[in-house]
């Protein structure tokens, strides 16, 4: 697993609720780069992977046991059925569901300057000019952790081209770069985050920042407005508010008047590796329980797939959004590109954007997306 501090606490707990077990559990944090658990180049082989990269199951079916056939049925699920079954064998199991297009504000902020969360994507562009004028830094971007700005590339794409979006997360040879969408998406990015004054800190600042980091400058410090950061910062927000009635949140607005909102979901799934043993196969089966997850859930920052009860006001909005018929729900989908979408790719490619365009106005857009897509064919190509 890749989970932070404040995570592994909450699974620790969950852990202590299964009762009592037979056998001993220990949890090794395997770091961002999970595939290190697998086969080969894994020094310490874990019985079971608790995955936040589901594409990655496809790649490493000869490491993996399929889940018992009690448990199968858990892996066909909407959106996790094409990451976790294959030749109708279910190879993993969701334990953790992410929502990740949600953004964290200060509701005081918005209503001193008297503004509302955006409906579209223009008017966050417009939310965010007035805030500058009245002196506020918009907003605080994670930067030193790359996924955070591929979730705010995904929201983009799939919000102006969601068959581009889907097309590229079911390609066997996914090539970003030989699609227009995607360089408008990169445009439509780019004019955000070039606006002068925009993220707090700067570009320099926002390099070295990690996902807690980013929330502490919107909450704790107060430097920020709002912070794109899935529902798993809740607790961080909680710990860090300087004020804990000053906690808002709002979702991705669509692109356009004529568009769906996106939704980006990730999650966590729970794999067992060969060969495999009775012990692990007992303890997914418990954390598989509909209330095993009880535990994190009071504590904040955890959803699970179909449930809609149990979360703070906060987190039901985006549990109720995740279950909604319709509307443009679609899975990670730097995860689903592989190699190319993780952080020797999509991730680096990203940052260098970002480098090119952070706060040096819309004229520096054009070019900066010309070198993301000679980037990306390099990626692609390799």
């Amino acid at each position: 697993m890749s989970w932070s501090g404040e995570e592994l606490r909450a699974f620790h707990q969950v852990l202590n609720g299964l009762g009592k077990l037979e056998y001993p559990v220990e949890v090794v944090p395997l770091g961002d780069d999970i595939s290190t658990a697998f086969g080969a180049r894994s020094t310490r082989r874990p019985d079971v992977v608790m995955l936040p990269q589901p594409g990655l199951v496809p790649r490493h079916l000869a490491d993996l046991e399929p889940m018992p056939d009690d448990l199968a049925a858990l892996g066909r699920a909407r959106l996790w059925k094409e990451l976790l079954v294959h030749d109708g064998t279910t190879y993993g199991v969701p334990f953790k569901t992410a929502h990740k297009s949600a953004i964290w504000y200060r509701p005081s902020v918005f209503k001193q300057v008297g503004v509302q969360p955006p409906r579209l994507w223009s008017e966050w562009l417009t939310l965010n000019q007035t805030l500058q004028e009245a002196g506020t830094t918009p907003l605080a971007l994670a930067a030193g952790d790359g996924w955070v700005l591929t979730d705010f590339l995904e929201n983009v794409l799939l919000g102006t081209a969601p068959s581009t979006y889907i097309g590229l997360a079911n390609a066997t040879n996914p090539r970003p770069s030989e699609h227009p969408q995607f360089a408008a998406a990169l445009r439509s990015l780019g004019t955000m985050w070039a606006a002068p004054g925009a993220l707090a800190g700067g570009v320099n600042e926002s390099l070295v920042q990690q996902f807690p980091d980013a929330l502490i400058e919107v909450f704790g410090h107060r430097r920020a407005a709002m912070v794109l950061a899935s529902d798993f910062a809740e607790p961080v927000v909680r710990s860090f508010a300087a004020d804990p009635n000053d906690i808002g949140l709002f979702t991705f607005p669509p692109m356009t008047s004529r568009a769906a909102a996106p939704v980006v979901v990730g999650g966590d799934v729970m794999v067992l590796q060969k060969p495999t043993s009775v012990e692990a196969r007992d303890l997914v089966r418990r954390l598989s329980a509909p209330n095993a997850a009880d535990p994190w859930i009071a504590d904040g920052g955890f959803l699970v797939d179909g449930r809609t009860t149990g979360y703070s006001p906060e987190l039901t909005m985006l549990a109720e959004q995740l279950t909604r018929p319709g509307g443009q729900l679609q899975f990670d989908l730097s995860d689903r590109l592989g190699r190319i979408g993780d952080i020797n790719g999509l991730w680096r490619v990203l940052t260098d954007f970002l480098i090119e365009v952070g706060g040096r106005g819309v004229d520096a857009v054009p070019q900066a997306v010309d070198d993301v897509i000679t980037a990306m064919r390099k990626v692609e190509e390799d």
